[in-house]
């Protein structure tokens, strides 16, 4: 049954049929080819979206159309080139670093794409950076916000798993520091082998004027994470915050947003939500379809009879998860698999929030793979470079991830530390 549904699914979404619709579809001609009870069928998909704590999705999603309309975006682009733009391939240092803090406010690999992202590699092109190198690690960096707290993704992931968002959020933040430093070596040593990006020299003046000017926008990873970590907020509340805090900035502090722009941006960011939560729904049909063919139990009996050993697990399971986030939309491959994969994980010893925060990292660099990476596509038209010449200019940028992923497979501690170290 689980099987009929999955490859249903897929002949849909290869339709061309929205994912939600898709997955909702399968589901339901499941039950009914199947001779089973569709009578609950609303009432799994209300349960699956009745928490207070997913009102964070929509309110993230609108910050960072906050950050992209009211320009704050650029803020954090000129702080980080006055910091590191004196260093050899330091436009490649300041793209890095502005996804990396632009993602600890809007949570959204695209939302990165589409607003730093042509600034980013138009000024690493007017500096002697290959515009195909430019656009790769524009499109890498940008997957840092689905890792980087307050990642959307993340949240999805967490309620799904039944796990502590907080903690979830806290995990993610080591994977995002050994990424991103593995990104900043990367460059440096492609830059210095091959000349990109020679050093610019600002004053110390102009960069000091520069940093100050910017902390408004740079302040507000700080002020969001360090509210909610300590516990002084919830994620929800942050995310309110975070809404609350882009507004003020961007209308009061750099005049750059008209408030007759933010009913336009609350629409699309009801229209963005809307989408995401709608699968969520349909995957809360899916996992009862799961549960009544017992699909987790015959997972589970597959892989202790593969090995019982968790690293060994980890590391198969990652394998599978790189080759799934080539082909599925990583929302819905996120809320399929979680439900499926969770109780093999826990059977073999796995930490359920290891677990959880590896498959959004997994996952994640599906967003910036073909064929159907939703940063691959985004970046390919914002920096009109070709979708297979993007592809093959990131390939060292895979391969570092790869590392990363791996590393965060056998060492859970680069999970777990930041977690319990933040939320206790």
């Amino acid at each position: 049954m689980s099987l009929f549904m999955i490859g249903l699914f897929g002949l849909l979404a290869l339709a061309g049929i929205p994912v939600a619709v898709s997955l909702g579809a399968a589901a339901m001609l499941t039950l009914l080819v199947y001779d089973q009870p569709i009578l609950m069928v609303a009432q799994f998909m209300y349960t699956s979206v009745d928490s207070f704590l997913l009102v964070a999705i929509p309110l993230f999603i609108l910050a960072g159309h906050v950050m992209e309309q009211g320009r704050l975006s650029e803020q954090i682009f000129g702080a980080a080139e006055a910091l590191v733009g004196r260093l050899r391939g330091g436009l490649g240092h300041v793209n890095i670093v502005g996804s990396f803090v632009f993602g600890g406010i809007s949570g959204s690999a695209v939302a990165d794409v589409a607003s730093l992202g042509p600034l980013e590699i138009r000024a690493m092109t007017e500096r002697g950076y290959p515009r195909e190198y430019s656009a790769a690690l524009t499109m890498i960096t940008a997957t840092l916000a689905s890792i980087v707290p307050p990642s959307i993704l993340m949240i999805i992931v967490a309620a799904a798993a039944g796990e502590s968002i907080g903690a979830a959020l806290a995990g993610g933040l080591g994977p995002a520091l050994l990424l991103g430093g593995g990104l900043l070596l990367l460059n440096g040593s492609v830059s210095r082998r091959r000349g990109f990006g020679a050093p610019v020299r600002v004053p110390f003046a102009e960069a000091w004027r520069t940093v100050l000017r910017s902390l408004p926008a740079t302040g507000a990873p700080i002020i969001i994470l360090g509210g909610m970590f300590s516990g002084v907020v919830t994620p929800t509340e942050a995310a309110g915050l975070a809404v609350l805090y882009t507004v003020v900035v961007a209308r009061l502090f750099y005049r750059s947003m008209p408030l007759a722009a933010l009913p336009a941006l609350c629409a699309r960011a009801g229209r963005m939500a809307g989408t995401v939560l709608l699968i969520m729904m349909t995957a809360g049909v899916a996992t009862y379809v799961f549960t009544v063919d017992g699909l987790p139990a015959r997972m589970t009996s597959a892989l202790l009879a593969l090995t019982t050993d968790p690293d060994m697990v980890m590391l198969l399971t990652g394998v599978a998860l790189v080759v799934i986030g080539m082909f599925m939309d990583i929302i819905a491959a996120s809320l399929i698999l979680v439900p499926i994969l969770l109780p093999a994980m826990k059977a073999v010893g796995v930490d359920p929030l290891h677990f959880v925060v590896y498959l959004v990292c997994v996952l994640s660099m599906g967003l910036a793979t073909p064929p159907v990476g939703s940063c691959l596509f985004a970046t390919a038209q914002v920096s009109k470079v070709p979708i297979e010449r993007l592809a093959i200019a990131a390939l060292p940028m895979y391969a570092v991830n790869l590392v990363v992923l791996v590393a965060m497979a056998l060492f859970p501690a680069i999970i777990l530390w930041p977690a319990r170290l933040l939320t206790g």
